[in-house]
C-alpha cells in the first residue's frame, strides 16, 4: 500500500481536467489511475474493518464489498446507457480474476517455491459454486438464439430480474454456508491473518472518503469512454473486457501475488476465486436490477463472453480442485488470458 499514496495525487489532477476540459483520452487514463488507490484504500479499509468487528461480520463485509469499485462504475456506465460496456466489463472482471490474477499468483509463487500446496475442499466448494454460476448466466443466453436482438431486452427483462433474484439468494446461501464450512472463501481466514493498523473510527471514515472519490472518478470514467475509443480507434470491448477490470482489481491483484510469494497460496486463491464468485453471483444480478431504473439490461450476455468465461473456470477447476500447483500452469493461465486480449484488440 506504500506507493498507492503517491498515485492519489492523480485524483485532484483528473478533477481539475474535468473543468478544464482536458482531451478524453488523457482524462480516461488519469482516471484509471486515480481508481487504482482508491479501490486500494477502499480494500484495506473494509479488512481493517474486519479485524476490529471479527471474522464472521468480516467475512460478510469481505463478501459484499470486495468489489465495490466494479459495482459503482457499472452503475454510472448503466445510467449514460453503456450498456455493452457494463456486460463487457463484469465478464472480463471474471477473466481477469480466472486468469490473470491467479496466473500471477500461481507463476511468481511456484518460480520461489516450485510447488504450492492448498486447501483442496476449498477447490471442490468453488468448483460448484464457479460452475452453477456459469450455468445461471448462460441459461438466459440459450432461450435468446432464436429471437431477434432487438427483441431480447424488452422481453427478457422480467426473466433477468427472476434469474438475478435467485443468482443473489444461492449468493447469499453460499455466503451463511460457507461460514460454517468453508470460511476462508468469503475472507474470515484472510481478516483474521492482518492485524488492524487503525482505529474502527478511522477505518470506516476512510471507507466512506474513498467511497465518494470512487464515485465521483467514476463518472468521469465513463463519460471518458466513448470519445476515447472513437479518437484512439480502441475497441468498447477490449475496454470494458481488459483495461476496466484491471484498473478497478489492481491493488487487490498486487494483493494475491504478493501471498503466494509468502507460500499463502489458499489467500491467493481466496482473493481470485472468492471475487470472481462476487461478481457472478453478486454484482451482475445486483447490477441487473439496479439498470431498471435506468436503462433496463438484460442478464443476456454475448455467446463470446459466456465462452471463455465457461473455459476459464473450467481451466481454473481443473487447477484449484488438485490441491496443488506450479508455476507451468500458472503460466498457461496468462497464456490464455494475453491470447483472449490480444483477439478482443484485434478482431473486435
Amino acid at each position: 500500500m506504500k506507493y498507492l499514496k503517491y498515485m492519489l495525487l492523480f485524483v485532484p489532477l483528473s478533477i481539475v481536467g474535468y473543468f478544464l476540459h482536458w482531451s478524453s483520452s488523457l482524462m480516461f487514463f488519469m482516471t484509471c489511475l486515480s481508481i487504482i488507490p482508491l479501490a486500494g484504500y477502499l480494500g484495506e479499509a473494509t479488512e481493517e474493518i474486519a479485524c476490529h468487528t471479527g471474522p464472521k461480520f468480516g467475512g460478510f463485509l469481505n463478501a459484499t464489498f470486495g468489489n465495490a469499485t466494479e459495482l459503482i462504475i457499472g452503475i454510472f456506465a448503466l445510467k449514460a446507457g453503456l450498456i455493452d460496456v457494463v456486460k463487457a466489463s463484469l465478464a472480463g472482471s471474471v477473466l481477469g480474476n480466472i486468469l490473470l490474477v491467479l496466473g500471477c499468483s500461481i507463476l511468481a509463487g511456484g518460480l520461489k517455491h516450485k510447488e504450492l500446496k492448498f486447501n483442496a475442499s476449498l477447490g471442490n466448494f468453488t468448483a460448484t459454486m464457479l460452475l452453477f454460476s456459469v450455468v445461471g448466466l448462460t441459461i438466459p443466453a440459450v432461450f435468446t438464439f432464436s429471437m431477434p436482438e432487438n427483441e431480447i431486452t424488452s422481453k427478457y427483462e422480467s426473466f433477468s430480474i427472476i434469474v438475478g433474484l435467485i443468482l443473489l439468494l444461492m449468493y447469499v446461501v453460499g455466503m451463511v454456508y460457507s461460514f460454517k464450512t468453508q470460511s476462508d472463501l468469503y475472507g474470515v481466514e484472510h481478516a483474521e491473518d492482518i492485524e488492524p493498523k487503525r482505529s474502527l473510527i478511522s477505518s470506516i471514515s476512510i471507507l466512506a472518503i474513498a467511497t465518494v472519490f470512487i464515485a465521483i472518478e467514476s463518472e468521469m470514467l465513463v463519460s471518458s469512454i466513448e470519445p476515447m475509443t472513437k479518437s484512439l480507434g480502441i475497441p468498447e470491448m477490449f475496454v470494458g473486457l481488459i483495461l476496466i477490470p484491471i484498473v478497478g482489481n489492481a491493488a487487490e491483484h498486487s494483493t494475491a501475488v504478493i501471498m503466494a510469494l509468502k507460500n499463502k497460496m489458499d489467500i491467493a486463491i481466496e482473493i481470485s476465486v472468492g471475487s470472481c464468485l462476487q461478481i457472478s453471483m453478486f454484482v451482475v444480478p445486483l447490477l441487473v436490477i439496479v439498470s431498471t431504473f435506468f436503462t433496463p439490461m438484460s442478464i443476456v450476455f454475448k455467446p463470446i463472453e459466456l465462452a471463455i468465461f465457461g473455459a476459464s473456470v473450467l481451466i481454473a477447476n481443473q487447477i484449484v480442485s488438485s490441491g496443488k500447483t506450479n508455476w507451468l500452469e500458472g503460466l498457461k493461465l496468462l497464456s490464455v488470458y494475453l491470447i483472449a486480449a490480444v483477439g478482443f484488440f484485434i478482431i473486435n
